[in-house]
């Protein structure tokens, strides 16, 4: 029932439910949101000295998730854990999150779970999302709700802060930069090839817990404000689309190449687990092309002492950035044995070949 007595259905009914959820889970308010969830618009008041920046993403069913596969709770989960690491590629603190979704009529009806709970699938979404917003102080202020006729659809878009003029970019880095990665890679790509062969286990998986970085990535969004506050920082990049992209990317904002140190890029053990059990030709492809793994991406001037560990993660040089040569590579990768070889960007793409499914 509404303030007026009338009983609420549908839309109305998802929206005051999620409504009484951010309330009383949504942990610290922004100071920056002077209004939010409720009226036509929110209202988001920077503060002095400080920058907005904007971030959307898809996630989309069949493509970035399969119901079958994930729990309602690792897609919402995942699907924030894409905006909050744009934020954290930026160096920039989370203030407020706006979701839009489309889905399907029969995934906001509640059904009764072996607790004696009765959850929507939806309901669920949001537990999940709402779980990762409150850990790192991010508001969801509101968004749009529309029915879907095929598969659910999820558009995040994602507001942080960012001192005026320290926002970490793409196009920063410069010859004789050191390239940094933080965490591992790989590991996103080896827990999709076990979800596959095992979906059952991994849509029982409801709750966040590390070891799962696919089903439930961690953004580094401790780690980039502590970057964006150090001195000789230089380019920044999210590893979402993978290592060999994401670093041509930031060769081509930043108008310089790349050599890659093979044996210094730090290769998840789910991803070594993959390649022994010949899920995967090489754990070191996956570290290079598969991405998903929300790691951080970053260069720094060859004089700055970049800690081994901030935040807590361990952070590790693989190579340096390079003058770029007339109809030279972009990105390039010393083997073992000390040959040098180009390496093409066969990342994610959604629009092209590519060399994985997210």
């Amino acid at each position: 029932m509404d303030a007026s007595g009338h009983r609420v259905t549908g839309e109305k009914a998802l929206i005051a439910e999620l409504r009484r959820q951010v309330a009383a889970r949504g942990g610290r308010s922004a100071s920056e949101l002077r209004l939010g969830m409720g009226d036509d618009c929110a209202i988001v008041r920077p503060r002095v000295g400080e920058e907005i920046v904007v971030t959307t993403d898809f996630s989309l069913e069949g493509v970035h998730f399969r119901r079958d596969w994930h729990a309602p709770e690792a897609v919402g989960h995942r699907c924030l854990a894409r905006g909050l690491s744009d934020l954290a590629a930026m160096g920039a603190r989370p203030v407020a999150a706006f979701l839009s979704l489309a889905v399907p009529a029969e995934l906001t009806v509640a059904r009764g779970g072996k607790s004696g709970t009765s959850k929507s699938w939806v309901q669920r979404f949001f537990d999940g999302l709402l779980s990762l917003a409150r850990e790192h102080g991010c508001v969801l202020a509101g968004g749009d709700t529309a029915q879907a006729r095929g598969g659910a659809c999820f558009d995040i878009v994602a507001l942080g802060a960012v001192k005026r003029g320290k926002a970490l970019l793409r196009s920063r880095a410069k010859a004789g930069d050191y390239i940094y990665v933080t965490g591992a890679l790989g590991g996103a790509a080896a827990e999709l090839l076990a979800v596959e062969r095992n979906r059952r286990k991994f849509v029982k998986l409801a709750w966040a817990e590390a070891g799962h970085p696919h089903v439930f990535p961690e953004p580094r969004v401790e780690v980039g404000q502590r970057l964006a506050a150090m001195r000789g920082m230089h380019a920044a990049i999210d590893v979402s689309d993978g290592l060999s992209t994401d670093l041509t990317h930031i060769c081509e904002e930043s108008g310089v190449a790349a050599e890659l140190d093979a044996e210094a890029i730090p290769v998840h053990a789910l991803a070594m687990e993959a390649e022994h059990k010949r899920w995967a030709e090489s754990a070191l492809k996956l570290a290079l092309h598969w991405g998903d793994d929300y790691e951080l991406l970053f260069t720094a001037g060859p004089e700055v002492r970049v800690p081994r560990k901030i935040a807590g993660v361990a952070v590790h040089r693989i190579g340096r950035m390079v003058r770029k040569k007339a109809r030279g590579p972009l990105v390039m990768l010393k083997d073992v044995d000390g040959r040098v070889r180009a390496v093409e960007a066969r990342g994610w793409e959604h629009f092209g070949k590519a060399a994985n499914s997210q």
